[in-house]
């Protein structure tokens, strides 16, 4: 008897990852394709046991992910049912993977051309995608199964060693180990830094009323160097005693480029420092600008292409439609005459383009009626930086005079706008560039006068810590990862402790410290920047069909199981003691230890389990409540965010996000808060909104 095959419905199947862009997808295809989403990834290696035969060739055993059977059983039957199955997952290694997996689930043959791909979720893209299907590409599946199987060898034969020997929960790992080193080794730079003494000098003259800031900068020929205060006043005698000559003069202009559009590593850098916003965020702010938004009088549209991507390439398509805008928006001035090409680095994955608008016509101002507060914010950035990159340059009419006192040079210069080209929507200031306004005309051989001369007394800094803009560029800098992966990478960081966030700043812990000091004596080769970062090329090769994926992975677990070994053998068994605390345990008088748990911090009585007593731990700030004179104690919002509220809450209701201080407002007594900010450093500043008064408390420290 033959087996009853399904009916068919003359539909077409498509699947996609997520249910935003399933909807979005929906919309464009009309009612003879059925889409639905895989929900990410379906199978994968068992988390239980390592799931890589190392004896047979690192053959990986899959298994379907806990809680996808109901929705692959869905997917079998809608297939079985279908003219057609496309299968239109992200396209990248992981999207590929997906698409692997989903074909062998659905039994596709591996020679149907079932694969389809668009860089953006619209309408022309998403049709024309259908018209050019193809085969599944086995290399790309072969890259991410080789990464996949790789990071868990690492994280699975490293990871119990920690487990044993150090405590239950620590984790090792391909890229983050690397990474924590990176922290790691800037945070031994920090504390073997000695600051040193230095001077600067500037001179304020004047012509015609008008002040001047000059900056001495030369002495006999040779660049000023002053390290110490007696010198400095010795320089200061002397500039009284002689007169301020202009003996040089020069005006130009100076064309500035904008930058090129968005990589994801550059977003996620720029997020953090115009909105102020953390890769996490950033990257999932995009996904959904990415997947499809309904706005109003356009749909349920995609409004950027996709955002992992470290290629700054825009289609030829897109650069005549943003020069078409810029022409009729601004008018023919600002706009290049040639589309702009950028290049980009060596050794990228140049598949996609950079993260654009996929609608040029889709403004902030359209698109705000619809997206939330955050989404337009990102948006809006993502539009003004790809519209800046194809209009013209800005000019800037500059002017500097060097002046003579003696032996002594000084300098001064300015710039004004004269035609603002890109700048218009999108203004940025270089590393280093300093902003002032045009000198007045002053001629050569002019006498100017000095109205005061200002030393200044400096130290040296040490590096700076990393944030979460300029870790991603190091990581990118270094080839550690790729754009999908810097965002894990930092929160696995932080999940694990290892690291922490003061500010901004990435601090490491000392949990950190001390495993990357295991894994870096027993495994020099995972922490190796350079070898990490050759391995990323060597994914590249398979990926490119250069290299067997299987050949790399053995090459790079034949030394690693030689060092599991010694380390199984060597690595002596480390614990942690619990730092102990000042409080004693109210119940039987031992000094409670500091415990770590699933909501933060906590005080435990280390007689456990004979006594089980725990506490919270209360820190107090140093200054009263303002408002009853009460404590003031840290506090923790829902959202995990530091507050400051009086202990005596509910009968007081004080609360502040800056902590306060003991000394009261000089000029109108009100309290005062800290805070910091990267021009100033930490200062206090009055609460007094009428007021606003401000001290800067100690010298800049932190650096972006």
């Amino acid at each position: 008897m033959e087996a009853k095959t399904a009916k068919k419905t003359g539909k077409k199947l498509v699947i996609v990852e997520s249910p935003a862009k399933a909807k979005t997808i929906g919309k464009y295809l009309g009612k003879n394709y059925i889409v639905e989403a895989s929900m990410g990834h379906v199978r994968d290696l068992p988390k239980s046991q390592l799931g890589v035969d190392v004896e047979d060739n690192f053959n990986p055993k899959y298994i379907t992910i806990r809680g996808k059977g109901d929705l692959l059983d869905k997917l079998k039957k809608l297939a079985k049912k279908s003219d057609k199955v496309y299968l239109a997952t992200d396209p990248d290694r992981e999207g590929e993977a997906i698409s692997w997996h989903l074909a062998n689930i659905l039994k596709i043959d591996e020679d149907d051309k079932c694969r389809i791909e668009f860089n953006e979720v619209t309408k022309n893209a998403v049709k024309n995608s259908i018209k050019n299907p193809r085969t599944v590409n086995k290399n790309l599946v072969n890259a991410q199964q080789a990464r996949r199987i790789l990071d868990r060898l690492v994280g699975y034969e490293i990871s119990p060693l920690l487990w044993r020997n150090i405590k239950w929960g620590l984790s090792a790992g391909r890229v983050q180990s690397a990474a924590l080193k990176l922290i790691c080794d800037r945070e031994e730079e920090i504390k073997k830094f000695v600051p040193e003494e230095y001077w600067t000098i500037d001179c304020i003259l004047s012509k015609s009323n008008k002040k001047i800031t000059t900056k001495l900068t030369a002495y006999k020929g040779k660049k000023v160097v002053i390290n110490d205060e007696k010198t400095t006043n010795e320089i200061v005698e002397a500039l009284r005693n002689n007169d301020f000559i202009v003996t040089k003069t020069k005006t130009a202009e100076k064309s500035k480029s904008p930058l090129p559009p968005f990589t994801t590593s550059t977003l996620q850098q720029e997020a953090s420092k115009k909105l102020n916003f953390t890769t996490k965020k950033t990257m999932s702010l995009a996904q959904q600008l990415y997947e499809g938004i309904d706005i109003k009088g356009h749909g349920i549209v995609g409004l950027i292409t996709y955002m992992r991507t470290d290629s700054v390439r825009i289609s030829d398509e897109a650069s005549s439609s943003v020069l078409e805008f810029i022409r009729g928006k601004y008018g023919d001035d600002y706009a290049v005459q040639n589309a702009r090409v950028f290049k980009g680095k060596k050794n990228i994955q140049d598949a996609h383009e950079a993260i654009r608008p996929t609608y040029i016509d889709i403004t902030p101002e359209v698109a705000k009626e619809t997206l939330s507060r955050d989404q337009l914010k990102l948006y809006t950035l993502i539009w003004n930086r790809f519209v800046a990159c194809q209009m013209s340059n800005c000019i800037l009419n500059t002017n500097s005079i060097e002046i003579t006192n003696g032996d002594y040079k000084l300098k001064a210069s300015g710039s004004t706008i004269k035609f603002e080209g890109f700048m218009k929507v999108y203004e940025y200031v270089a590393d280093g560039e300093e902003q002032h306004g045009l000198l007045p005309v002053i001629n050569e051989n002019e006498v100017l006068k000095c109205i005061d001369i200002e030393p200044k007394q400096h130290f040296t800094q040490p590096p700076a810590r990393y944030t979460e803009a300029s870790f991603v560029k190091l990581l990118e800098e270094k080839g550690i990862g790729r754009p999908s992966t810097y965002v894990p990478t930092i929160s696995t960081l932080l999940d694990r402790r290892y690291i922490e966030r003061d500010r901004k700043n990435l601090l490491v812990t000392e949990l950190g410290n001390i495993v990357n000091d295991i894994v870096s004596k027993f495994f020099k080769q995972i922490v190796d920047i350079d070898f990490t970062a050759s391995m990323e090329g060597k994914l590249d090769s398979i990926e490119e069909g250069k290299e067997e994926w299987t050949k790399i992975v053995h090459d790079f677990f034949t030394p690693l199981k030689k060092d599991i070994d010694i380390a199984e053998k060597e690595m002596s068994k480390i614990i942690i003691e619990d730092k102990v605390s000042d409080v004693p345990c109210d119940k039987c008088g031992r000094m409670m230890v500091i415990k770590h748990g699933r909501f933060g911090d906590f005080l435990a009585c280390p007689g456990y389990p004979d006594c089980q007593n725990t506490k919270a731990i209360v820190i107090e700030a140093e200054a009263p409540c303002p408002k009853c004179g009460g404590k003031v104690v840290v506090k923790r919002s829902k959202r995990g965010k530091k507050f400051f509220g009086c202990s005596n809450y509910p009968k007081c209701d004080f609360v502040s996000w800056n902590e306060p201080v003991k000394d009261k407002c000089p000029e109108c007594g009100s309290y005062m808060v800290k805070k910091y900010s990267k021009s100033l450093g930490n200062y206090v500043e009055c609460t007094n909104s009428e007021c606003k008064h401000r001290e800067v408390k100690e010298q800049k420290d932190v650096q972006e």
